[in-house]
């Protein structure tokens, strides 16, 4: 879309004429030259002497080329430009940080796919929360494994289909056999620590319990609400367990407590996907959209214009051999 940037400047084309009407032509008397051989000089050239001036000669190319450098002088002041289409940018509006155990206890194959058939429960994993992934547009997303130690294996991103890929690519003890929750939990606030937004959210997901973090779950879950950020727990597995393989679940649920999140518990993949349905519910997807329509100037063009109406007018008066004055 064409538009101007200052329209009202359009007020001044009829500025000449205002002037010519209103502002009186310029007049100078002068003394003419005075020469004694001046009858001489008239018989030897075959020309009388006149009355008036030499003036430029004005004809009506002239005055039609200046009416069009003028126009396109207020023109280019007007300042033309073009609207382009519109670019909406969706900022992320809310940092979630995945914490995934991959203890050896996630190979254990309790968990059933869409078809009934067993599958471990690191798989299941990965099948339901590569589809709570696709429902995350408008967050970043980051990927935290743990076993033995935590480490980060992506950072804050919106591009959720390469979080969805490394998530696919984990493998079971990969960062060892146990399960260092509280360490997990830390390593999420020092990645927090680098978010610029508001909202953080951890959904912490185990099946075990913690085996001797350097930090308690408890003492972490409070620095975590010390940093505003939110903790959702769920656990997988059997609570019936024993040793490690056992998960304790009134830990998770303190973490969750503690820092204003919710505690889940998941048996099978049918109850890991109703958990992530309410995970949805309880943090609903939100975009910060912000519009930008680019803006073109065009001004160049009036001005190129005049350049061109100059140069081709004198060009064509050079050719022609037209004179540029005449006596009146």
């Amino acid at each position: 879309m064409l538009t101007l940037a200052h329209p009202w400047l359009l007020s001044l084309v009829p500025l000449p004429l205002i002037v010519w009407w209103l502002v009186p032509a310029y007049r100078e008397s002068q003394f003419a030259l005075q020469a004694t051989f001046l009858d001489r000089l008239a018989r030897l050239t075959g020309r009388d002497p006149a009355s008036g001036a030499v003036e430029r000669l004005q004809t009506r190319g002239a005055k039609l080329v200046a009416v069009l450098v003028w126009l396109c002088l207020v023109l280019a002041l007007a300042r033309p430009q073009r609207l382009e289409e519109p670019i909406v940018l969706n900022n992320p509006a809310r940092d979630v940080l995945l914490a995934v155990d991959l203890s050896g206890s996630m190979e254990t194959a309790d968990m059933k796919d869409t078809s009934g058939k067993p599958m471990d429960r690191l798989s299941a994993v990965k099948q339901v929360l590569g589809d709570f992934l696709t429902k995350r547009e408008g967050d970043r997303v980051g990927l935290i494994f743990f076993g033995n130690a935590p480490f980060v294996q992506a950072p804050f991103t919106d591009d959720l289909e390469a979080c969805r890929q490394l998530l696919d690519e984990a493998q079971v003890r990969m960062a060892g056999p146990r399960t260092m929750i509280g360490d997990a939990i830390g390593k999420a606030v020092s990645v927090f620590a680098e978010s610029t937004l508001d909202e953080k959210v951890l959904i912490l997901l185990t099946d075990g319990n913690d085996t001797g973090s350097l930090v308690p779950p408890d003492k972490a879950a409070e620095l975590a609400r010390d940093k505003d950020i939110v903790i959702h727990t769920i656990a997988m597995g059997d609570p019936t367990a024993i040793g490690e393989e056992k998960f304790d679940e009134e830990t998770l649920k303190t973490i969750a407590t503690t820092t204003k999140g919710q505690y889940f518990r998941a048996g099978d993949r049918q109850e890991l996907e109703g958990i992530y349905t309410e995970l949805d519910r309880i943090t609903p997807r939100k975009i910060e959209s912000v519009s930008h329509r680019p803006i073109m100037d065009l001004f160049h063009w009036p001005l190129a214009a005049v350049l061109v109406l100059n140069l081709g007018y004198h060009f064509v008066m050079v050719f022609n051999g037209k004179g540029m004055f005449q006596s009146r």
